[in-house]
């Protein structure tokens, strides 16, 4: 290549390198990663990425179109600033693979384009960092993927954490419950096949190490009327038909089931027991396989299977009428099955579903039920047993799923709802209305956390908050939950009301109640006008998304407790365990109430869920649909409160990044305080005081336009800096081959690193074997730094025993060291010694064979010198001298002496001689004891100085043995005994020492601790020496 090409193809990288470094964009394996102000240069094609930026923001025309325009170039998610708006595309799109979530990891949440994935790692590292619980809240109607959505957030948390064994347990039971909640809980619709039919709410545990350890579901208003009745051309929930499809045929025989679901009256009403999109044969492995990993036991398994066959008897129960138009049970075959699924007496069930009890003043009394009345209860029964197995079948999960490490209790968590969204048909009955009850307490508290969010930037920015004026939708959940007057407290007191209530009594007292609220009306209520689109049998609510009309035949049939006391008598303990009898309404305003405790603990973030067409039609956008749910959604409500304040925020760093070639003093570089540098770019560009406002750490810009004009000088100044920069081209070759050797050099740092910890981890795994290629370089290492340790760490005298604890290959080696490392010190400190500290040393030497561990005062006299005598020339009186003549005084000691008769103490001189001891009283030498004839010592092992010389009874120049005390007594024993050869003569006595008197008579010395030293003749006629404990032995 020559040179021209080679400046050609250094031009067109260089223009390439300016043109990302300008723009701000970030490079990766993929391509270009494209930021969200990037992506506004398309925004005429491809709208904007986040709905504030519409320039228009209350029109719901602009909004709908922006919806359109991403729709249609695949485009399914957008946001409302943190809020991710999804599109349901009904085709599999290719952003979901292993590569697209890595994308997403670790990066700022407005650094990429919207993703599900953008939302999931958002909060997993708002967990990590700020160690505040997380919550993702996902609403939508049916088949607009809000299950979809909860499966692609727990499947990223699932590949992108940590992992172990025990954790990877725990992602396949959080995986493997969506299957089983799916037959369950979901059902085909004349929306989506796979229809969720119940809200879920589950919490994710993640321990300190973010690794998912845990989880645990609630469940929210399951749709038990589909059990008894779906519309045409819908199904019951997919696990009847699983069972049927795909039970062995023992299991079925067992069961007392048939392998065709038209024999069943729960199953064909629909009239559609096969869809083109389900395999319920497959599915049902799915489930049994996904039971078993849960940790369903097969008994368990067994007992849920006699649940959901029992339901499907329970449906085929048929009754017919006597004269007096009491029902009766013409289908025995049913009750057998029954009262052996069930585990209950068959006379006692057939009772129950053909009569009611009553309780009046007191008394029990049976009524029978006509037809309409028996089927009525029958269904009833067949809505609560399945709903309640449900319920058991989640609490079965949840203890699968319990975090059961007690070492971390406060585990982080991530919460996931997953609950229907607002919800207005031609027919609405009791479960819409706890429904849109359930979007009107998530909307209030969307609307207060969403406000609590934008007021609390502002103030951490300086920024002065302007309350927003919005609809507040408190008044109408104090209409459906405040007590004694609200709609759930109306319908629970005629729930509970004896006498003949009705859904017609209900209405009525709801009338009475709460008729004049200007959120309420019903057929009587109402004007002229609205009375032609109101039934009789209905009452309208004013709800944030607009009215609804809810018929309440059947109300209390929903809301009262299907189960009798008798009924119940004698059901298994596994029946009884499921029903648990409370008014419907109440039980889910208490769940939903915990709900928002819950969620209102929880840092949320929302992914709201839109269903395109009904026909599930990839690419075909209804608009007028669309334009429903984004109403019921509250979606323009959200932007509205988001858009009150400023449109656009950025931090500094950020903005001045990618705006900073627009302005001659910003360019290239900005070398001052962040703040300073944005305040000089916004000024160059003319940005009016009202349009933005500075922070402490961000940018708020009011309008979009003010962004767009920036966005669009931005790529105008694009062009006219690659022209510009074809004149530097030589400088940026110059930059480019330094930046490359520079790239190259850490490139080879990281391969020899990563060739090191190769090397380190294999000879690790090895280190056991004996010498190979695996771990030769990791035994080299191991012994260099020991070496080097021991190096650094060498005893520094010859007292000092520390060595430092060797490897497995070198404790031979290290032995042989340290010995010659101690024989080498002990060598040159013995060099190093003078006569007069060497005599000193061997004098502790015998000191410490004789005195050690066995003499209280021993330790005391160690770090004291001993000396050459304790007495001059001048104390010895120079007749002793005279007299000792040529004998040479080795040491001199002062001592009392106790006298044989009575111990009277005597001061008195201790002379060592060269051949004898001698006891000097004055100028006398009161007696000679040669080192021949010296017997022995004995001492006491008290601190006391007091001991004994030892003479022979035979030899009648001495008068017996000899007691002295000395103050020096470890000193001068070790003197006695050097000079008098007697080291091993030296006796330590505990308690007593018996010496010789004389004329063959012996005295005795008692030794007793006490706290000071004295010594005394005691009455016992001994000599009693107390002495001071020291030292602890």
């Amino acid at each position: 290549m020559d040179l021209g090409n080679i400046c050609g193809l250094v031009r067109k990288t260089q223009a390439s390198i300016v043109e990302n470094r300008f723009l701000g964009k970030r490079i990766d394996d993929d391509g270009v990663r494209i930021t969200m102000e990037s992506a506004l240069t398309a925004r005429d094609r491809v709208g904007v990425q986040d709905f504030v930026l519409l320039e228009n923001h209350t029109s719901e025309a602009a909004f709908i179109e922006n919806l359109r325009k991403r729709f249609k170039e695949n485009l399914i998610y957008t946001y409302i600033g943190s809020v991710l708006v999804s599109v349901n595309p009904y085709k599999d799109l290719e952003i979901y693979t292993k590569n697209h979530m890595e994308r997403y990891r670790g990066i700022n949440f407005y650094e990429v384009s919207p993703h599900i994935y953008a939302v999931s790692d958002n909060s997993y590292r708002s967990m990590r960092t700020e160690r505040r619980d997380q919550c993702i809240l996902i609403s939508g109607e049916s088949g607009a993927g809000k299950t979809e959505a909860s499966k692609k957030i727990l499947q990223y948390y699932a590949v992108t954490c940590p992992a172990s064994d025990q954790v990877e347990t725990v992602k396949d039971r959080l995986l493997q419950s969506n299957p089983v909640l799916e037959a369950f809980g979901n059902a085909k619709t004349l929306r989506n096949d796979n229809s969720s039919r119940f809200g879920k709410y589950m919490d994710i545990q993640f321990d300190f190490k973010g690794a998912p350890v845990g989880g645990h579901i609630l469940n929210y208003l399951l749709e038990k009327s589909r059990v008894v009745h779906q519309n045409h051309g819908e199904r019951n929930f997919h696990i009847f038909y699983q069972l049927i499809e795909g039970g062995e045929e023992d299991l079925l025989r067992r069961l007392g089931l048939e392998r065709n679901p038209q024999q069943y009256q729960y199953l064909v009403k629909g009239n559609c027991p096969k869809v083109s999109s389900i395999n319920d044969r497959s599915d049902w492995k799915v489930v049994r396989k996904a039971l078993s990993v849960i940790g369903f036991s097969e008994d368990e398994v067994e007992e849920l299977l006699n649940i959901i066959a029992s339901v499907l008897h329970l449906g085929n129960i048929q009754y017919g009428g006597e004269d007096s138009g009491n029902a009766y049970i013409t289908t025995d075959t049913q009750i057998k099955y029954l009262a052996r699924l069930l585990g209950v007496d068959g006379l006692v069930l057939k009772e129950a579903l053909t009569h009611k009890k009553i309780i009046a003043k007191g008394e029990e009394l049976k009524s029978p039920l006509n037809l309409e009345q028996a089927s009525s209860a029958r269904d009833a029964l067949s809505k609560a047993v399945y709903g309640r197995t449900f319920t058991w079948l989640v609490n079965k999960i949840n203890v699968s799923l319990a975090y059961k490490d007690e070492t971390y209790k406060n585990a982080s968590v991530i919460g996931l709802l997953d609950i229907y969204g607002f919800e207005v048909f031609q027919h609405n009955s009791f479960e819409q209305f706890c429904i849109n009850y359930c979007n009107e307490k998530l909307q209030q508290l969307f609307i207060e956390l969403t406000l609590k969010s934008e007021q609390d930037e502002y103030e951490a920015e300086g920024i002065t908050w302007e309350p927003v004026q919005y609809f507040n939708n408190k008044i109408i959940c104090d209409l459906v939950e405040e007590k004694f007057k609200g709609i759930i407290s109306i319908l629970d007191e005629e729930c509970l009301r004896p006498g003949d209530a009705s859904d017609i009594t209900f209405l009525e007292k709801l009338e009475n109640t709460v008729g004049g609220h200007a959120h309420l009306t019903t057929h009587k209520l109402t004007d002229g006008k609205t009375r032609k689109v109101m039934g009789r049998e209905e009452f309208r609510l004013l709800h944030y998304a607009g009215e609804v009309n809810y018929n309440v035949n059947g109300v209390l049939a929903s809301s009262r407790p299907p189960c009798s006391s008798t009924s119940l008598a004698r059901c298994s303990l596994f029946l009884l365990s499921l029903c648990l009898c409370l008014q419907a309404a109440t039980q889910f305003k208490t769940s939903l109430a915990k709900l928002m405790e819950i969620l209102m603990s929880k840092e949320p973030s929302y992914v709201r869920c839109i269903k395109p067409n009904d026909a599930k039609q990839a690419g075909r956008f209804d608009e007028v649909l669309i334009r429903h749910q984004v109403k019921y959604l509250g979606l323009m409500e959200n932007l509205r409160v988001r858009r009150a304040g400023f449109a656009y925020r950025r931090h500094y760093e950020t903005f001045l990044q990618r705006y900073k070639s627009l302005c001659p003093e910003t360019w290239p570089s900005w070398q001052g305080k962040l703040a300073d540098g944005v305040s000089t770019l916004v000024k160059h560009l003319g940005y009016k005081p009202e349009e933005y406002k500075l922070g402490r750490s961000k940018i708020f810009i009011r309008f979009p336009k003010t962004l767009f004009a920036t966005e669009d000088a931005l790529e105008t100044r694009k062009h006219s800096l690659g022209e510009r920069e074809s004149h530097v081209s030589h400088a940026v070759v110059v930059q480019a081959w330094w930046k490359g050797i520079l790239a190259c050099r850490r490139a080879r740092r990281r391969r020899e690193a990563a060739n090191t910890i190769r090397r380190f981890i294999k000879g690790f795994i090895y280190r056991h074997n004996e010498r190979c290629p695996e771990n030769e370089y990791f035994l080299d290492y191991v012994r260099y730094s020991f070496l080097m340790k021991l190096r650094r760490n060498l005893p520094k005298t010859v007292l000092d025993k520390s060595w430092p604890t060797p490897p497995t290959a070198l404790i031979e080696a290290s032995e042989r060291l340290r010995k010659l490392y101690m024989q080498n010190m002990v060598w040159g400190y013995c060099k190093r010694i003078n006569p007069e500290w060497k005599h000193q040393l061997e004098q502790k030497m015998v000191a410490s064979e004789i005195f050690k561990n066995k003499k209280d005062n021993y330790p005391q006299s160690v770090p004291k010198l001993f000396v050459g005598t304790r007495l001059n020339g001048e104390e010895i009186n120079p007749k002793v001298l005279q007299s000792l003549g040529s004998e040479k005084m080795k040491y001199a000691v002062p001592v009392t002496k106790y006298d044989r008769k009575g111990y009277k103490a005597r001061p008195r001189q201790l002379l060592l001689t060269s051949n004898s001891a001698v006891i000097v009283e004055e100028a006398k030498l009161k007696q000679r004891i040669d080192y021949a004839a010296l017997k022995g010592i004995s001492v006491s092992s008290l601190s006391d100085g007091v001991f004994v010389l030892h003479v022979p009874t035979e030899d009648k120049k001495q008068k017996g043995d000899v007691v002295l005390q000395s103050d020096h007594i470890i000193e001068t024993l070790t003197k006695v005994a050097i000079c008098a050869d007697k080291v091993n003569s030296i006796n330590i006595n505990q308690g007593s020492i018996t010496f010789t008197m004389g004329q063959g008579r012996e005295g005795i010395i008692d030794f007793t601790s006490g706290s000071e030293l004295l010594v005394a003749k005691a009455k016992n006629g001994h000599l009693s020496v107390t002495a001071p404990r020291l030292n602890s032995r």
